[in-house]
């Protein structure tokens, strides 16, 4: 089940390094994957994830009091808007574009109602 684990981990941590050069994946939620993959099957990478300059003071803004940065949220609520845009004008049709909407209203809710690090 470990090498499950650091699989998983190291799939979650490539995709939130990928996130920080496309603006429409996000980088934080898979770096807390990697964190909790890391956690379960290596503690090495986990300390090394955790005390990493770039990726470990997110981690922590957000194991200490869930909070997410202002910038943060700030490319957040862009991402979400460029890729409603992009399905408006790939022309989705209306029903999906209810449920799209939808679903990122109540992920920028999420996102705006977290504390600030």
């Amino acid at each position: 089940m470990r090498y499950l684990w650091l699989c998983l981990g190291i799939i979650a941590l490539g995709l939130g390094a990928i996130g920080i050069l496309l603006p429409l994946l996000p980088t934080v939620p898979f770096l807390l994957l990697a964190a909790f993959f890391f956690a379960r099957s290596s503690e090495r990478l986990h300390n090394w994830l955790i005390a990493h300059p770039r990726f470990g003071p997110p981690i922590e803004d957000w194991n200490r009091s869930g909070a997410i940065g202002r910038g943060a949220k700030k490319l957040a609520t862009l991402s979400i808007g460029a890729a409603f845009g992009l399905s408006l004008l790939l022309g989705v049709r209306p029903m999906i574009l209810m449920i799209q909407a939808a679903t990122l209203l109540c992920v920028l809710l999420f996102i705006w109602t977290r504390p600030e690090s």
